[in-house]
């Protein structure tokens, strides 16, 4: 028992002697040496309390104003779980929702029941913002994903922009896609949502949602409706190179899984050198097909959680411990060995299947023109 007491002292006493911090010479939310101490001990000591100490509480608090954003950021606030750090980390997420940073504070914000800013902020008047905790909410809020987010789809009082990315971040789940289709099938899906339906139920993992949705759904050939030319047509085509970089920056939406010279999101490979790499015919074929060429690397792994979480993306690592996907939004997902259900490499590539039903043809010329020029230097 003196073991035990003695062990719970020392910590409490350590920070109790610790004299605060000087205001003298630095900003409130400067952090200083005596800080990263504190910081580096509570982080060492098992079953610390955080608020049975003012100066080590005090250390913490100003290292997560000071570091938003940090792997050490999330480890305090995951370890400690301070309400105080809340509105803030709700703030951090919100401009940070395309990037993996923002989506680990939302999951935080659930696992500490603070989920509700986020789910207010969905059904605010702010359509960016509104937008962002619509996509936060379909990464972080598991099994609540679907009661939060459904009756959002359905408000007609919420934007096509909200209402869809609500249907987006609903599709990724089995139940989201089951809920869905009930939709669909009873005719009860608005029509400006049935583009985004199409989107996720036609390329379901799940071959019965798949196909049921097949009957009552379909995509367009192409932006403009216009049947696509055969590939010996294509290639005798030429483009406008300027044209066909804002078709790769906007409509082609291809700078969201791709890096060219230091641009863009790293999910699929670096295209800064691809024109060196293919022929304009391998080229038509990649994007229109791009299943047919997977990228050694870059092959898209599937995970089904027992909770229902659907997940697929490129493996990023894989451990006794977890899994680690990273999907077509540039986001990395770990998930617990001991949550999968199902773990499995896919014949699909990451890319979408069907880029050209994004594009006029003229578009898609011109984004080939582009990327033919990405070359590598001298050449």
């Amino acid at each position: 028992m003196r073991l035990v007491s003695t062990t719970v002292f020392l910590p409490c006493l350590f920070f109790t002697l610790l004299p605060a911090a000087s205001s003298q010479g630095q900003e409130p939310d400067e952090i200083t040496p005596k800080d990263k101490l504190i910081i580096e001990t509570v982080l060492r000591l098992q079953n610390f309390d955080l608020e049975s100490s003012a100066p080590a509480k005090a250390a913490v608090m100003r290292y997560l104003r000071a570091e938003q954003g940090s792997d050490r950021y999330f480890e305090l606030i995951q370890r400690f779980q301070p309400a105080e750090i809340a509105e803030s980390l709700a703030q951090y997420s919100l401009a940070n929702s395309s990037e993996t940073g923002g989506v680990r504070g939302a999951e935080l914000l659930f696992a500490m029941n603070k989920g509700g800013s986020l789910i207010a902020t969905a059904s605010s008047d702010n359509e960016t913002k509104a937008q962002a905790a619509v996509q936060l909410i379909g990464h972080a809020a598991g099994e609540q994903t679907v009661s939060i987010l459904l009756p959002l789809m359905q408000n007609d009082g919420a934007t096509v922009a909200v209402r869809s990315a609500a249907l987006k971040a609903l599709g990724k789940r089995l139940a989201g896609q089951q809920q869905i289709l009930k939709l669909v099938t009873a005719g009860d899906l608005a029509d400006d949502l049935k583009f985004a339906a199409a989107n996720a139920l036609l390329g379901s993992t799940n071959s019965e949602i798949a196909a049921t949705a097949a009957k009552y759904l379909e995509l367009p050939a192409t932006a403009d409706s216009q049947p696509l030319p055969a590939l010996s047509e294509l290639v005798q085509r030429r483009g406008d190179v300027k044209a066909g970089l804002e078709v790769f920056q906007t409509a082609g939406t291809c700078n969201k899984c791709h890096k060219v010279r230091g641009k863009g999101k790293e999910v699929g490979p670096d295209l800064s050198e691809i024109g060196s790499k293919l022929s304009r015919e391998a080229m038509y074929v990649s994007i229109l097909d791009p299943s047919a060429a997977v990228s050694h690397n870059f092959e898209t792994y599937s995970i089904l959680t027992l909770d229902g979480l659907a997940v697929t993306g490129l493996l990023i690592s894989e451990t006794d411990e977890s899994v680690t996907l990273r999907n077509s939004e540039g986001i990395d997902k770990t998930i617990e060995q001991e949550e999968i259900e199902i773990f499995k490499k896919q014949k699909t590539s990451l890319m979408p299947q069907d880029l050209q039903k994004l594009l006029t043809v003229d578009q898609l010329v011109n984004l080939v023109e582009y990327t033919l020029t990405l070359r590598k230097t001298g050449n």
